[in-house]
């Protein structure tokens, strides 16, 4: 890669990591669209790290206040956020199982501009379904276990390049009735087990098969991620309730017909 590369590629992994616009499917199209080569599984791996330091840092009090009440919870003591971090844990495992047994399947059939395309239209849509017709009466603390699985299998679908795993979560819990910014939360709380896993398993490919990647280029990489990353869930988090989802619609309605039209046309 170069610095260009570099450059483009760790801003929209950071950008597109917590938008509701798939991160896998603008990372796929720029060596599909421009004839980039892969930029290599230690690139991958560092833009990833610093999309979860961002999250993490962002939501850090959070995550204390859940890893204390999980601990208690272990001695019988339960509170709304033990429960929520039991939630974000057993709602992870969908994504796991689904992700262990499919991803080669992902890997040869699902990259394709077809695929995303589709994808992109037809989640696109579905969430504005759920936006259009939220009932918006569930804050967070009422989450149950069975939403919490539900979105977790939501999660699941989203290791199909183009699907947006923030865009299909926060879709399926306005579908259950919890307010934007709740399901927004949760899908991010989501995030953090899942980004971790994958992380570890791409950190254990990479010391498997060994690399010649220019580190430099990789940190710095996963530094703009994590720039980015910060500044769009700081962002998306304040002008959620203002703007909805709307935009993010629109947009993944143009950038579904546009691939359309590279797949058919060029």
């Amino acid at each position: 890669m170069d610095w260009l590369q570099v450059t483009f590629l760790a801003l929209i992994q950071g950008l597109t990591e917590f938008l509701p616009i798939s991160s896998s499917a603008h990372l796929i199209l720029p060596s599909q669209l421009l004839g980039w080569e892969d930029q290599g599984l230690a690139f991958d791996v560092g833009v990833h790290i610093g999309s979860l330091c961002a999250v993490m840092l962002y939501f850090r009090k959070d995550i204390a206040v859940m890893i204390v009440a999980w601990l208690n919870s272990l001695r019988g003591r339960m509170s709304p956020d033990g429960w929520l971090a039991w939630y974000v844990a057993l709602a992870t495992i969908p994504a796991v199982v689904f992700g262990l047994a499919i991803n080669d399947i992902i890997d040869v059939y699902g990259r394709s501009i077809l695929v995303i395309a589709g994808t992109t239209l037809i989640f696109g849509a579905l969430l504005w379904y759920a936006d259009a017709s939220r009932t918006e009466v569930r804050p967070l603390k009422e989450i149950t276990l069975k939403h919490a699985l539900y979105i977790g299998f939501a999660q699941a679908v989203a290791l199909i390049p183009g699907t947006s795993r923030s865009g299909i979560t926060i879709t399926a819990a306005l579908m259950l009735g919890y307010q934007r910014q709740a399901a927004a939360r949760f899908s991010f709380l989501l995030s953090i087990p899942v980004i971790l896993g994958a992380g570890l398993l791409k950190g254990k490919e990479l010391a498997e098969t060994g690399t010649d990647a220019q580190w430099t280029m990789v940190i710095v990489g996963a530094i703009l991620a994590a720039v980015s990353a910060y500044s769009c869930i700081h962002l998306f988090l304040k002008w959620l309730d203002r703007v909805g989802m709307g935009p993010f619609v629109i947009y993944r309605l143009l950038l579904g017909v546009t691939l359309l039209a590279v797949y058919f046309i060029a």
